[in-house]
């Protein structure tokens, strides 16, 4: 069958809809996935797929849960998981066929995103032991370039950036150590979430480097992996490092660092280093002031991941099917784990203390500054050019990645547009450990700043402001949630202040169609706020930001009267504080309901003076 009119970009918002709407149904979706599943040309990206009768089954499942009224935050989302990811009953291979087994429970990670109403299609493609990052070493083929086969897919996480970027599943779960959850985004114009180390669980990931090996999402938005990491996650987002001040009382919404230009490497690809400058660029455009830094400690760092003792921890996770196997090993991961060998525990010791001096220095960064951006990789070579040199080539794309697990930071991928040959371009925000939520915030920004298909599936990021269904992320512990109307918006006068309370934005929407909206213009600055009507009203645009206790008890206190903080209702029904105003002192304000909203009234009040 060819795919359902009704269905289209995969994305969760698009499907969140579609659901709403009830012009299909998590079955539908699952037979729309199979059959693109079916047609890919690349028969490399899957290693075990489940049967169509168990996905349907699944998804009739999901259905029939619904229908009980359990709440689904993954409503019949489809998703992949990459094969050194335990799934029950499910083959786990790392890609090794003599390393295979069934495991007998599922990661936690995979339990909980079951439980959520996501529908799982099958286990994906990697560099074997997540040993690369090119994806060229899989005895189960090599997963081509979605843009153009002669490329590279990236690795170790290589099926599951290609099952996103094709449209063939909403998200995919990767493992990172060095990159690997960093570089295949890159390489093929998706995101890719790579949490703090510890935020999902590992237990049931076959190890790598067991110290630094962290679980991560793959999608097409940000806003995506923000969602899927919300209910993949143990308990709740870690508490965010608190915003960078700025010299001089400026305001702006963040600041970042940039190696210095001496220290970039693009491996002669100019169009490459021309996106990535463009990609500065749109940073300060989304609110970012930039600092140059020197990147030679975050190199130095990186140099440890596989020129010290840390290459002895990926032997050592599995060391005794090593030393029985190693014949059955691919040639470039015996050359890998063979200079494992060499270390002893001296080295170790000698390496950990290295490292604290390192993590002292390169800390210091983010003293004077968010996030550090990076290029993901330096360049996106052809698979000829890697299968004739593939451990120089995998050092060569961990340039910008082998040190952040190192360093115990946060990362997030992101497209960054196409070069002039099709071949897609990216950066890569990193940031202290806890900042997870920042950067899902900042990527979300940026995917509107740049605009450009989900993937190469041709679609485009679903416009803000419609009725989401599914339940919203959870608020951290010690947060409160607030919708802001007017003044405290993203470019209004007392933005700058909420973000001093510590706000982090959670997501662009309306109100329920009850509401008017009032313009106070006597106030300094002039600022809106809502009343609850019984009967009629309209729909208000806001944003919604989780505030710490704190920070909202100083909100309270900075509100002017007539105006007060109260609960209001979202489009999707969920319950929020915000902005509302007194009814006596509605007689002597202006109602601007007929505008939907204060950014729209205040751009046609203004072209009408």
């Amino acid at each position: 069958m060819a795919d359902s009119p009704s269905v289209a970009s995969l994305d969760r918002l698009s499907l969140a809809r579609l659901y709403q709407s009830r012009t299909t149904t998590p079955r539908d979706v699952m037979r729309v996935v199979l059959e693109r599943v079916r047609g890919y040309a690349d028969p490399a990206v899957w290693i075990h797929l489940q049967s169509a009768d168990a996905i349907l089954a699944e998804a009739q499942q999901v259905e029939e849960r619904q229908a009980a009224g359990e709440a689904l935050p993954l409503l019949g989302i489809p998703f992949a998981v990459k094969d050194n990811i335990d799934v029950a009953g499910c083959p786990t291979t790392a890609a090794c066929p003599a390393f295979a087994h069934v495991p007998a429970h599922s990661s936690p990670v995979v339990d909980r995103l079951r439980a959520a109403g996501a529908i799982f299609i099958g286990k994906t493609n990697l560099d074997q032991f997540a040993c690369g990052l090119a994806g060229d070493r899989s005895p189960y083929g090599v997963c081509h370039n979605v843009f153009d086969p002669r490329y590279i897919s990236g690795g170790s996480s290589s099926g599951s950036s290609v099952a996103v970027a094709a449209g063939l599943v909403t998200f995919a779960l990767g493992t990172d150590t060095a990159g690997s959850g960093r570089v295949p985004p890159g390489c093929n114009n998706i995101v890719g979430l790579k949490p703090t180390i510890g935020l999902l669980s590992t237990d049931g990931v076959i190890p790598a480097c067991r110290s630094l090996d962290c679980v991560t999402v793959m999608a097409l938005t940000a806003d995506d992996a923000r969602w899927v990491c919300d209910v993949a996650l143990e308990s709740r987002w870690p508490d965010p490092p608190p915003p960078t001040p700025l010299p001089g009382g400026i305001d702006s919404d963040f600041v970042f660092a940039a190696p210095r230009d001496e220290d970039l490497e693009f491996c002669g690809d100019a169009e490459q280093a021309r996106l990535y400058h463009q990609g500065l660029a749109r940073l300060e455009r989304i609110g970012g002031r930039p600092v140059r830094i020197d990147f030679r400690p975050f190199r130095e760092a990186a140099e440890l991941l596989y020129g010290g003792p840390w290459l002895a921890e990926r032997y050592a996770g599995l060391a005794e099917f090593f030393a029985q196997h190693w014949g059955d090993l691919h040639p470039a991961t015996r050359e890998i784990l063979q200079g494992a060998l060499r270390y002893t525990g001296v080295d170790v010791f000698a390496g950990s203390y290295h490292l604290q001096t390192l993590r002292a220095t390169c800390g210091k960064t983010f003293a004077g500054a968010d996030v550090l951006a990076v290029p993901t990789m330096p360049t996106l070579p052809t698979r000829e050019a890697v299968q004739a040199d593939s451990i120089g080539w995998s050092r060569r794309l961990g340039h910008y990645t082998n040190f952040a697990n190192l360093l115990g930071l946060a990362a997030i991928t992101l497209p960054n547009g196409l070069t002039p040959q099709g071949l897609p371009g990216s950066i890569t925000l990193i940031g202290p450990g806890g900042s997870d939520l920042r950067l899902c915030e900042l990527g979300a920004a940026w995917q509107q700043q740049v605009n450009l298909p989900l993937g190469a599936t041709g679609h485009r990021l679903p416009e803000l402001g419609a009725t989401d269904v599914l339940a919203p992320p959870r608020v951290p512990a010690g947060h409160v949630r607030v919708a802001v109307a007017g003044a405290h918006m993203r470019g209004q006068p007392l933005h700058g202040a909420l973000r001093g309370f510590g706000a982090r934005f959670v997501r662009a929407c309306r109100t329920g169609p009850h509401y008017r909206f009032f313009a106070f213009l006597h106030l300094d600055p002039p600022r809106p706020a809502l009343l609850r009507e019984v009967h009629g009203g309209s729909a208000i645009a806001v944003e919604v930001y989780d505030v710490p206790m704190a920070g909202f008890g100083a909100l309270v206190a900075s509100v002017a009267p007539p105006l007060t903080i109260g609960t209001v209702e979202l489009e999707d029904g969920e319950a929020v504080k915000g902005f509302l105003c007194e009814s006596a002192a509605t007689p002597k304000a202006r109602d601007i309901s007929e505008f939907g909203g204060w950014v729209t009234f205040r751009q046609r009040n203004e072209l009408s003076r």
